[in-house]
C-alpha cells in the first residue's frame, strides 16, 4: 500500500505543477479525481499521510517573472463531494447558497479609500503573484468603489468561451492555439504587459470578501452571506450567480445549474456551497486542508459505453503526430459524441488501447470528450513508423517521461500548414472555402503541394466526408479568382517574417509596383521606407536570397496575375498616422476608411502613441483606453466628419 500512496502522490503533484504552475494539463479533471480519491482512502485505511500528499499540500509554487506576495491568511481549497445527498446532509438543516464554481483563475482584490490598490493570484494558497496593472484591464470590475474603508474582494478571472474562440479563430498556426480558456485565461493574467491582459476580455466574478475591519459594516450584513453577495453588488462587482438552497431544495437547484452548462458562456468546474449564517460557518473552524464553512460540489460525469473502431493520428506544423480516438457514437449530455483526444503514446499505452476494444467515454465538466476507462485493455494498437503526412520514418520523444510520436522530416508539408493558412487568407488571397481543418485534411490525404493543382485531386476531395461536387466547385472557383491579386496581398501572403499587411502595401508603393525590384531590393533600399527598419530589411533580403524561395515565387507568379490598382487620390495625408476606434457612419467598416487614409499616402496603427497624428473617434468624449491615451499625449481626437474635412 505504501509505495502506491508514493505513487499517487507523485503523479498527483506533478499534475498540479503542470496545472497551476505551468498552465498546461496532463491529465483530465476526472482522472485527477479518481486518483485523489484512491490516496484519500489509502491514507484513512493505513492512518498514514506522506509530507508532500496533495490532501495536506495546496496548489504548488508560482513560477513567473511577477512579483510575489504572502497572502495575510491561507488560501484553502475546499472539501468536494460528487453526491448531491452529501450536499443535503453537509447543510444539516441549515440554509445555504450554491454558485457556480468558475474554471480561471482565482484573484483578490484590496481596495483602500475607494481606489484599487493591489491584485494578488491564489498562486499556491500562500504565495501570490502581484498582478494589480493586469487586473485594472478586466472588463468588469471597478477601479474606484464608494466604501472608502480598506476591503478585499476575492473572486474568480476568467474568458468566456466566445471570447477563447474570437482569440483562437485570429490564430492561423493550430499548435498556436490555446487549449481551453482556463490556460488561456491564467496566461492572461499574469503576463508581464498589462497591454496583452486587456486585449483578452477577462472579466472578474467575486464569490466572496475577506472579513472587512469596519465592524459597523460587518454588523450591516447580519451574518448573511446573501447580503454580503448583495453589498458587492451594489459596489459595482458582478459576483458569480447563487441560489438559496436548504437540504430540500439543493438536489432541484443543482439541477436547474445542471440545465445551463450547454447555453453558459463561462467555463465552469462544478458549484460551491456556503452556508448563508457566516458567524456560524466560522465558528466550525477548518481543517488542515479545508475551511469547513464552504464545500465544493462537482459534477458526476455521465459515461457510455462504446467500442473503439480507428486511431486518427493527425500531424501538425512542430512535427508533433497526435492521436485522436474515433469510437461508435454515443450520446452523452445532450449530444452525439464519436471522437476524443489521446494526448500522446504515453496516454495511449497507459490506457492499453487496441483496435475494437470496449471503452468509456465521458465529457469532462460536461464539454470535452475523453476516454475514462478501457475495459478491453488489449493493448494491440501499434504506433505508426511513418508520416501520414509526408510518408517519412516517425521519431518517439521522451521528454521528462512523456513519450510523443513526431515526424523529423524538415519539408514535411504538415510543417507549413501555418503557411499555407496565412496564403489563403482574406488579406493575402483570399481563397474561400479552404479552412485550417480542410488544409490539414488536405495535407493528410497527401493533396496538398500546390494550392493551384489541387484539381489534380478532384476525384478524391469530392468523396471526402463533408465534401462534395458543391464545396469543391466553391473551392475551385475561389481559387481560380485569386489568381489575380494585389501585389501587396501576394507578398503578404509569402509570409516573409515582420511583412504585414501595412508594410507590404508600403513597399509595393514605394517600388511603384515593380515586383522584380521588390524580389531584388537591397537591404539599405528598404530601410529608406518609413516604418521598415534594420530587421525588417535582413529578413526581407536574407528571404528573397534563398534560392528555393525565389523558385518557389517563379511557380506562383506564372500562376498568378497582378491587379495594379492606379492611385489618383491627392497625398495630402502623406506623413500622418491615424489610429481608429469605435464604430463607423460614413464608412461601411475600417477596412473602408483605412484605404481611403492610405490612398492618400497615410498610414493606420493599431494603437496610440507619440508618433499618432490623429485619433479617429465618433465617441469624443468616451473613456476609452485609447481616448485616454490620446488626451494624456495631446493627440487631437476627431470624429469621421472632422477627417473628411481635412
Amino acid at each position: 500500500m505504501a509505495d502506491r500512496m508514493r505513487e499517487l502522490v507523485d503523479i498527483l503533484n506533478e499534475a498540479s505543477k503542470a496545472y497551476y504552475a505551468e498552465d498546461h494539463e496532463i491529465m483530465s479533471n476526472f482522472e485527477y479525481d479518481k486518483l485523489y480519491d484512491e490516496l484519500v482512502a489509502l491514507e484513512q485505511e493505513t492512518g498514514i499521510t506522506l509530507s508532500d500528499s496533495p490532501t495536506v499540500h495546496v496548489g504548488y509554487e508560482v513560477v513567473s517573472e511577477l512579483p510575489k506576495e504572502r497572502h495575510p491568511a491561507p488560501m484553502l481549497s475546499l472539501d468536494k463531494t460528487k453526491d448531491v445527498g452529501a450536499l443535503a446532509d453537509w447543510l444539516n438543516g441549515k440554509e445555504g447558497l450554491l454558485s457556480w464554481k468558475m474554471d480561471g483563475l482565482t484573484v483578490v482584490l484590496t481596495y483602500d479609500n475607494g481606489e484599487l490598490v493591489k491584485a494578488v493570484t491564489r498562486g499556491n494558497g500562500e504565495i501570490g503573484e502581484v498582478i494589480t496593472a493586469n487586473a485594472k484591464t478586466f472588463k468588469n470590475i471597478p477601479l474606484r468603489i464608494s466604501y472608502k474603508g480598506r476591503l478585499s474582494v476575492r473572486g474568480e478571472a476568467v474568458i468566456s468561451y466566445s471570447d477563447f474562440e474570437k482569440i483562437n479563430s485570429r490564430i492561423p498556426d493550430t499548435d498556436a492555439k490555446y487549449k481551453n480558456p482556463r490556460n488561456l485565461c491564467s496566461g492572461s493574467v499574469r503576463q508581464l504587459n498589462s497591454e496583452i491582459t486587456a486585449k483578452r476580455n477577462v472579466r472578474f466574478f467575486a464569490f466572496s470578501m475577506v472579513e472587512p475591519e469596519d465592524k459597523e459594516l460587518v454588523d450591516s450584513f447580519e451574518n448573511s452571506f446573501k447580503k454580503r453577495f448583495e453589498y458587492l453588488e451594489s459596489l459595482g462587482f458582478q459576483v458569480v450567480e447563487y441560489k438559496e438552497v436548504t437540504s430540500e431544495t439543493i438536489a432541484d437547484a443543482v439541477k436547474s445549474f445542471a440545465e445551463k452548462i450547454p447555453q453558459n458562456d463561462f467555463p465552469s468546474d462544478g458549484l460551491v456551497l456556503d452556508l448563508e449564517d457566516v458567524a456560524y460557518g466560522k465558528s466550525l473552524g477548518m481543517t488542515a486542508k479545508f475551511p469547513r464553512d464552504a464545500i465544493a460540489f462537482k459534477w458526476q460525469d455521465e459515461e457510455a459505453e462504446t467500442t473503439l473502431t480507428e486511431i486518427e493520428w493527425s500531424p501538425s506544423r512542430t512535427g508533433l503526430i497526435n492521436p485522436v480516438a474515433i469510437f461508435e457514437p454515443v450520446d452523452l449530455e445532450g449530444t452525439e459524441v464519436r471522437r476524443a483526444s489521446l494526448h500522446n503514446i504515453s496516454y495511449v499505452k497507459d490506457m492499453k488501447l487496441g483496435l475494437g476494444d470496449r471503452i468509456k467515454v465521458y465529457k469532462a465538466n460536461m464539454i470535452i470528450p475523453q476516454i475514462s476507462e478501457n475495459l478491453t485493455k488489449s493493448g494491440s494498437l501499434e504506433i505508426p513508423d511513418t508520416c501520414p503526412a509526408c510518408g517519412a520514418a516517425t521519431v518517439i520523444k521522451n521528454e521528462n517521461g512523456t513519450e510523443t510520436l513526431n515526424c523529423p522530416n524538415p519539408e514535411c508539408p504538415a510543417k507549413n500548414i501555418k503557411l499555407f493558412s496565412l496564403f489563403v487568407s482574406r488579406n493575402a488571397m483570399n481563397i474561400d472555402g479552404i479552412s485550417e481543418a480542410t488544409l490539414e485534411r488536405f495535407i493528410a490525404e497527401g493533396f496538398l503541394h500546390d494550392i493551384y493543382k489541387l484539381s489534380d485531386y478532384k476525384d478524391r476531395i469530392v468523396v471526402l466526408d463533408g465534401f462534395g461536387e458543391k464545396s469543391y466547385n466553391n473551392m475551385l472557383s475561389s481559387i481560380e479568382k485569386s489568381r489575380k491579386c494585389t501585389m501587396e496581398g501576394f507578398l503578404y501572403g509569402l509570409g516573409i517574417s515582420g511583412i504585414g499587411v501595412a508594410n507590404a502595401k508600403l513597399i509595393v508603393r514605394y517600388f511603384k509596383s515593380d515586383f522584380d525590384r521588390i524580389m531584388n531590393a537591397t537591404a539599405a533600399e528598404l530601410c529608406e521606407i518609413e516604418g521598415v527598419g534594420d530587421v525588417m530589411a535582413r529578413d526581407f533580403t536574407e528571404y528573397m536570397s534563398k534560392a528555393d524561395k525565389r523558385e518557389e515565387i517563379e511557380r506562383l507568379l506564372s500562376e498568378i496575375e497582378f491587379v495594379i490598382e492606379e492611385n489618383t487620390a491627392e497625398q495630402d495625408l502623406e506623413g500622418k498616422t491615424f489610429v481608429i476606434t469605435g464604430s463607423l457612419n460614413s464608412f461601411p467598416n475600417r477596412d473602408a476608411l483605412k484605404k481611403v487614409i492610405e490612398d492618400r499616402g497615410g498610414k493606420v496603427a493599431g494603437s496610440v502613441s507619440s508618433k499618432t497624428s490623429y485619433l479617429i473617434n465618433n465617441d469624443i468624449n468616451s473613456n476609452s483606453s485609447k481616448n485616454k491615451n490620446a488626451k494624456k499625449l495631446g493627440v487631437p481626437i476627431i470624429t469621421e466628419e472632422d477627417f473628411l474635412n481635412l
